[in-house]
């Protein structure tokens, strides 16, 4: 299927790696332009090595620095000629117990999973509206849907970014903008690792042995690909998805046991 996206622009968060890097490899494989940003420049510039060598023509361009503050924004949105498709990612806050947490733990997750997200799509919504055409996929978790215990700091703020774009989606889809909410279940991916090492440190038992019983507890008997996870933005992000908005995708491989 062509997604209808080639030649567009798209500014895509913390997409070194992992799932953030499915989604910039899945837009590049359909001609999108992408700007990619990071923390870590070394990772960074190795995956844009990797999105240009798939040949596409697409440009691909980098920022290293922090989307979670002001500068690292500003710098984000300075390389992108034209945002056509924001996909708001962060690395999750830590595992643990909400008895550790202080109101700077609280802050910092906040920051990084609900306001910096919000910040970004102030920043491009209406200008999108405006050319009457838009596309933005926020990555949040399954937690949304199912809370998970150890991960309180991700559970609050991710839920607090969902509530937000409820209302949001309604108000841009007429002006043909859609905002939607990509929801990982256990992915192959350096997050699932450490919250698996928080696990296996708090039960007392080996990590393989708890990442085979995650894997075996999963009607899908596997855990996602990154590959996979990008295939689902990238049609969020078409041509064909304008009739979808306030969405909230869950990729869990059946995990979630409700109707709803």
């Amino acid at each position: 299927m062509d997604m209808g996206i080639q030649g567009r622009w798209a500014l895509v968060c913390a997409a070194s790696k992992g799932l953030g890097k499915g989604c910039a490899q899945a837009l590049v494989r359909e001609g999108v332009h992408v700007v990619i940003t990071a923390r870590g420049a070394e990772a960074l510039e190795a995956t844009a090595a990797e999105l240009r060598a798939l040949g596409t023509g697409a440009q691909v361009r980098t920022v290293a620095g922090d989307i979670a503050t002001p500068e690292g924004r500003a710098a984000a949105l300075a390389a992108c000629p034209q945002v056509d498709i924001l996909v708001n990612n962060a690395g999750g806050p830590p595992p643990g117990d909400f008895r550790d947490w202080d109101r700077d733990a609280w802050i910092r997750a906040l920051d990084a999973n609900m306001l910096t997200p919000i910040e970004l799509m102030k920043a491009v919504v209406d200008p999108m509206m405006a050319r009457g055409w838009g596309r933005v996929v926020n990555i949040t978790s399954a937690a949304v849907k199912a809370p998970i215990d150890i991960l309180g700091l991700s559970n609050g703020a991710r839920s607090g970014l969902t509530g937000f774009v409820a209302g949001l989606a309604r108000k841009t889809v007429g002006r043909g903008v859609t905002i939607n909410n990509l929801l990982p279940g256990p992915f192959d991916t350096e997050r699932l690792r450490v919250t698996m090492a928080g696990a296996a440190q708090k039960s007392g038992r080996g990590i393989e042995d708890v990442a085979e019983e995650r894997r075996r507890q999963n009607p899908a008997g596997r855990f996602g690909t990154a590959e996979e996870f990008g295939a689902a933005c990238a049609f969020l992000c078409s041509a064909h998805a304008g009739f979808i908005t306030g969405q909230n995708l869950l990729l869990d491989g059946g995990a979630y046991p409700g109707t709803f």
